[in-house]
């Protein structure tokens, strides 16, 4: 159980709250892309040969989708537990 001193409507404010970010953040995955560097190359003594490739990836609208969502969830449910 929670201790005495949190009430309900802070537990539910909070929700709302953390709700509000995950709902920000599976909108910017929307339209951010995360970039990636790779190293290749080969070495052989002395030499070393090597290529580095950069590129950006998005990440998939599913996962977009389910951010978005159970952000929008969480902000449903703190903001009626406030209301009681």
């Amino acid at each position: 159980m929670l201790p005495y001193s949190t009430r309900e409507g802070d537990i539910m404010k909070a929700l709302f709250w953390f709700g509000l970010v995950v709902l920000a953040l599976g909108i910017a995955s929307l339209f951010v892309a995360i970039p990636r560097s790779e190293t290749e190359g080969i070495k052989a003594g002395n030499v070393n040969i090597g290529v580095q490739v950069r590129h950006s990836e998005r990440v998939s609208p599913v996962v977009s989708a389910v951010l978005i969502l159970g952000g929008a969830g969480m902000m449903i449910g703190g903001g009626r537990g406030r209301g009681k």
